[in-house]
């Protein structure tokens, strides 16, 4: 059965998180390290067979297909921001409830089994008051199960241009979690060095996947950063000189730093 799409009036910052995303039109194949992160958290979901289901921030689908493949439920609602998913989100899901709008502000309903979010979260304009949401969504004995980014991620872009997300630490996830009640809390990093033939290259698969370093500011107040032709030439410069390494054919490359968070934890 297919249900009504929902919406909610977005801010200036996740209308233009949305539009950014939109324009990545080629992101899952593109969009590898995110891929794996999905079939990361998919082992780790504790039960096959589910009461209720949330994911939030769903994207193109790459967690939901895993999870039409290989998860079981009597509910599902998925939740995303961009409303042109809709038609695809709703296409792996027929009979899934797809809600449309900030996770931050929706009525994503309550008592669901499983939380999951994939490669979303860290787009929140407050990402640890995802804890306490959750908690509150989830029934006893409820798991929520989601993916963030440590400060080191892009590590190479945020040395070179001082721009990017503000990650919370690991501390802070694991504070948020026992200050909101969680138990059976596990919190692990994974780090993939992604290689490219040059700066450039870099920068446009950034812009391929939902990122670019004049879309990073958290406040809709924060001035976005301009490429000029020297900033440019002076980025390819520095990156070279700071982060030049090689491939696993032993030609000359540089990486981009993913360092992923993924947090796990069970509502008593």
């Amino acid at each position: 059965m297919k249900n009504t799409a929902h919406s909610a009036d977005l801010s200036h910052r996740k209308q233009r998180i949305a539009h950014h995303f939109a324009q990545a039109s080629d992101y899952d194949h593109h969009a590898s390290i995110q891929q794996q992160v999905c079939e990361l958290l998919l082992t780790r979901i504790a039960h096959t067979y589910q009461d209720s289901v949330l994911e939030v921030g769903a994207g193109t689908g790459q967690m939901t297909r895993l999870l039409a493949e290989n998860i079981q439920s009597k509910h599902w609602v998925i939740n995303e921001l961009a409303g042109r998913q809709s038609p695809i989100l709703q296409a792996i899901f027929p009979a899934a409830k797809i809600m449309i709008g900030d996770a931050e502000q929706l009525d994503l309903s309550s008592n669901h089994s499983l939380i999951i979010s994939a490669n979303a979260v860290q787009w929140f304009d407050n990402p640890l008051s995802f804890i306490q949401q959750s908690y509150e969504r989830l029934a006893s004995g409820g798991q929520l199960l989601f993916n963030t980014f440590t400060p080191n991620n892009f590590l190479q872009i945020k040395a070179l241009t001082g721009q990017g997300l503000a990650y919370p630490t690991m501390n802070k996830w694991r504070l948020a979690l026992e200050k909101s009640g969680f138990k059976q809390i596990t919190l692990s990093t994974h780090r993939f060095d992604l290689p490219f033939s040059k700066p450039y290259a870099v920068l446009k698969h950034m812009q391929l996947t939902g990122v670019s370093t004049n879309q990073t500011a958290t406040s809709s107040n924060d001035t976005p950063f301009k490429w000029t032709k020297a900033r440019l030439q002076q980025f390819e410069r520095e990156y070279w000189q700071q982060f030049a390494a090689k491939n696993a054919k032993g030609e000359l490359c540089v990486n981009l730093t993913y360092d992923v968070l993924i947090i796990n934890a069970v509502k008593p």
